[in-house]
């Protein structure tokens, strides 16, 4: 109750700005009310009602959960230094690309942005690291926004494309059947309150095409889907008794992040592990990862990862992974990934029904744009095609296999809209 009690409080000093209000007086015997008495009546009827709206929610959820909605806010790139995490550890002998700065990446990528200067577009666009890799060597690698070689960045849903990838190996490796296993072979306990749970398969749950609702934000803000996923401090909990079936499967794309935390889960009952340390072995040693990183988790107490996002990292060792994928899961003469995965995972889906399979927007990617088991696609001629991981304020992998080349942007913000990234990156590695 303490905690409550405190959250409260801290939400009214919050809301008050630590400010005693000057509520007025009323003059003349009994007339005329003075506008700050108006004005502060009203901020407490105001107040009252946020009150009660937090009260209500310490009765409904867990007050870590609250305390994060009211006071974390938007996610940013600095989560990582809010949430505990597992910990990926750097090899002792760590791979290092051959590096060649070409000046010819600042000019193409000068000339494709209209900027003077490249890296001032980049400062000047909240990039915290940019590294652009053309057969297997370093073309350019610059840093800006107090952000240098050893800084840490994340994901965000890039951590989306690990998962992916992770399930791959677990199929390679005979822990997971099929990606057309029901997904209640693994997580029975949702075929108990929804039989239609058995008609989802982990196909679906790649593909974010499970039929399960998913509404961003509510107006009770607490119950918002986006936030629930985020913040909720036992995810396993909420992605079993917090998921509903709207839809059948397949039927369209939906944006779900209640679908890599289903994914993670079954990676656990499957491999008998946490996802952290089957990411350690599978991926993160045998790519000779040069600096340590971690995967947040919901909370010390569910111990979790969060599995919509979260990974963290050196910008150099996301590159190993686009690289990973650019050579068809092979590593150093090892298949890490299964080569028919890395295709599978990547290659285009346009459905003779793309208009309603996809949502609107995805004309705006450059090529055709679809997406594949938590890859996004962009189609070039002769059926060939570039896929990104892509994560929130404009963090990118990206993969162009018919180019041989990798780019890697990590920032603080977009600085310009996703859309135009990804046509900078493409534009690029047609011209590079």
């Amino acid at each position: 109750m303490n905690k409550q009690i405190t959250i409260v409080v801290i939400a009214l000093r919050s809301i008050l700005g630590n400010k005693r209000l000057s509520f007025g007086t009323i003059s003349e015997g009994k007339t005329n009310m003075n506008l700050n008495n108006v004005f502060g009546r009203s901020v407490i009827v105001v107040v009252g009602v946020i009150l009660l709206a937090v009260a209500a929610a310490l009765i409904i959820y867990p007050p870590e959960y609250v305390y994060r909605t009211l006071f974390w806010q938007a996610s940013d790139v600095f989560d990582w230094q809010k949430f505990p995490d597992h910990p990926l550890h750097a090899t002792p002998i760590p791979f290092l690309f051959d590096v060649k700065q070409d000046p010819r990446v600042d000019e193409v990528f000068q000339q494709l942005s209209g900027a003077t200067n490249w890296n001032s577009f980049l400062e000047a666009n909240h990039t915290q690291a940019f590294i652009v890799i053309k057969d297997g060597t370093v073309v350019y690698e610059n840093y800006f926004n107090n952000t240098q070689r050893d800084s840490i960045v994340t994901s965000f849903s890039g951590a989306k494309s690990f998962t992916s990838a992770l399930i791959g190996i677990a199929i390679q490796e005979g822990y997971i059947k099929s990606v057309d296993d029901s997904i209640t072979t693994y997580l029975p306990e949702l075929a108990k309150r929804d039989p239609r749970f058995n008609e989802i398969k982990i196909r679906d749950l790649l593909l974010m095409s499970s039929g399960l609702e998913y509404k961003e934000f509510r107006p009770l803000l607490f119950n918002s889907d986006d936030i629930l996923t985020s913040y909720y401090p036992d995810q396993r909990k909420i992605a079993l008794e917090n998921t509903q079936i709207i839809d059948p499967p397949g039927l369209h794309f939906q944006y779900n992040k209640y679908h890599p935390q289903l994914l993670g889960m079954i990676l656990e009952r499957a491999t008998g592990m946490p996802v952290t340390t089957y990411m350690q072995t599978r991926i993160w040693d045998k790519l000779g990862m040069e600096f340590d990183g971690s995967w947040s988790i919901d909370s010390k107490t569910s111990d979790f990862e969060k599995m919509e996002t979260g990974v963290n990292a050196r910008a150099i060792d996301f590159a190993k992974f686009g690289v990973l994928f650019l050579n068809g899961g092979r590593w150093q003469g090892n298949q890490v990934i299964p080569e028919a995965w890395v295709n599978e995972s990547t290659q285009q889906l346009l459905p003779k029904n793309y208009t309603d399979y996809y949502p609107k927007w995805f004309a705006t990617l450059p090529g055709q744009g679809y997406y594949k088991y938590m890859w996004w696609g962009m189609t070039r001629a002769e059926d060939s095609y570039d896929f990104t991981a892509y994560g929130n304020k404009g963090q990118f992998i990206y993969v162009s296999p018919q180019k041989n080349l990798v780019i890697v942007r990590n920032g603080i913000e977009y600085g310009i809209p996703t859309e135009e990234w990804l046509t900078l990156f493409y534009k690029f590695a047609s011209q590079y």
